[in-house]
């Protein structure tokens, strides 16, 4: 195998521990450790707190499990708005471009998207050193722009899927990470051998106390069902009518854990606080391990999505609710595709969205008859077992990342496919 020269250009990095960072960290690490030489072109640790890390730095370079990381500053909305957006993106662009100035020329440039600027920084890396670039997309910011309910995310929307789309149609090979985003880049003018599946991976650390040990830790009682949210509180989650659904179960024996950071969770513990919601409790992130035993302490895990959100994102925190065995609750719309994995994986329960009154029936009934939630785990473990094995899932992206070096994506597709014919 051929050792390659790779540059990543990301939006999100270690020691971020939620959302995309932890993939596109464990993909510069894993090709690292296949010999690679790996560089990371990307920013300091700002999410899902929305508070930037750099403490009054512009620049900084470390090294970690043989990756080069280079770190540039950029602004850090409070808020999010277009405007915001705009300019986060703007600088992240801006002081991006400095990262790029490497002693080696690249053979190859990965571009990792729930940003538009990683994109863009990877489409002029690849200009600058003459090398092919792909593109991995975590999330689709053209539909993002109008489904995630940003404050004049309409007004852009059509500009940033112009720009998404010039990107991608220069790459060599675009990698997604759910099947739904397919159709958004054919019909946007990508062949569809350049289009490549790559599923993120179960990421998990064991836990070391008991069920039993976490709630009374916790302080949660027998017999009380615990529903947990966890990771990013920001617009496109909308938790709003969790909190409704919460008024509507007192009594019920049933708490709700919003566990997590983001730019909407202020606003969200003082409605709890102001409406008086003994039944919903905050906590922070939590580390490795801890958000295992999170996990294995709660009854139902819940995912929750504004109703215009469809096929813009697939939430990376499927990927450890699945590995922890417990019965997923989706209020999204059933359209998009979070409701389209649940469903695959018979993980659980789709309700409709922002519908408060059809989360509190499912909770109600799971809480009443406790045998339907763990009927789910062995479906979730197989699941997790035969489709989100890192293992597997970083191969597949060695192959991606080898494929663009070699300019042979389309070739390498369309070889899977007859070979599978045969």
């Amino acid at each position: 195998m051929k050792q390659l020269k790779v540059l990543i250009t990301s939006s999100y990095y270690w020691p971020e521990g939620a959302g995309t960072a932890p993939y596109l960290t464990g993909l510069a690490e894993y090709l690292a450790s296949r010999g690679h030489t790996v560089v990371v072109a990307t920013t300091f640790a700002h999410y899902p707190e929305w508070r930037s890390s750099a403490n009054g730095r512009y620049m900084l370079s470390e090294v970690r499990a043989g990756v080069t990381v280079r770190r540039r500053a950029h602004f850090v909305p409070r808020h999010q708005s277009a405007a915001q957006r705009a300019l986060y993106e703007a600088t992240l662009l801006t002081s991006g471009v400095t990262a790029l100035r490497l002693r080696r020329r690249p053979d190859v440039v990965i571009g990792t998207c729930p940003s538009l600027a990683a994109g863009a920084l990877a489409r002029l890396a690849s200009i600058a050193y003459r090398a092919p670039y792909g593109l991995i997309f975590q999330d689709l910011t053209g539909l993002a722009a109008r489904q995630s309910g940003v404050t004049g995310g309409d007004r852009v929307a059509s500009g940033v899927h112009r720009a998404e789309l010039a990107i991608a149609r220069r790459a060599e090979g675009v990698a997604i990470i759910a099947e739904g985003f397919r159709a958004y880049f054919e019909a946007g003018g990508l062949a569809p051998q350049r289009i490549v599946r790559l599923r993120n991976w179960t990421r998990r650390v064991e836990p070391e106390e008991t069920r039993e040990e976490t709630r009374a830790r916790l302080g949660w009682p027998p017999g009380e069902l615990v529903c947990l949210h966890g990771g990013n509180m920001g617009q496109k989650q909308g938790l709003g009518n969790i909190l409704d659904a919460a008024a509507l179960l007192d009594g019920e024996r049933i708490r709700i854990v919003l566990a997590g950071d983001g730019n909407d969770r202020a606003r969200l513990q003082a409605d709890a606080s102001r409406r008086r919601l003994a039944n919903v409790e905050f906590m922070p992130m939590q580390d490795p391990g801890r958000w295992e035993e999170l996990m294995q302490a709660s009854d139902v895990l819940l995912v929750n999505q504004r109703a215009s959100v469809a096929d813009m994102s697939l939430p990376s925190k499927l990927t450890s609710y699945f590995a922890a065995g417990r019965p997923v609750v989706a209020s999204v719309s059933h359209d998009s595709e979070t409701a389209r994995e649940i469903e695959a994986a018979e993980a659980g329960y789709v309700v409709p969205p922002e519908d408060s009154d059809a989360l509190r029936g499912v909770l109600i009934s799971l809480r009443r008859d406790p045998s339907a939630a763990s009927a789910f785990g062995d479906s979730l473990r197989r699941y997790a077992e035969a489709h989100l094995s890192a293992e597997a899932s970083l191969e597949r992206h060695e192959e991606f990342t080898l494929a663009v070096a070699s300019r042979a994506v389309a070739r390498t597709k369309l070889e899977r496919v007859a070979g599978a014919a045969r």
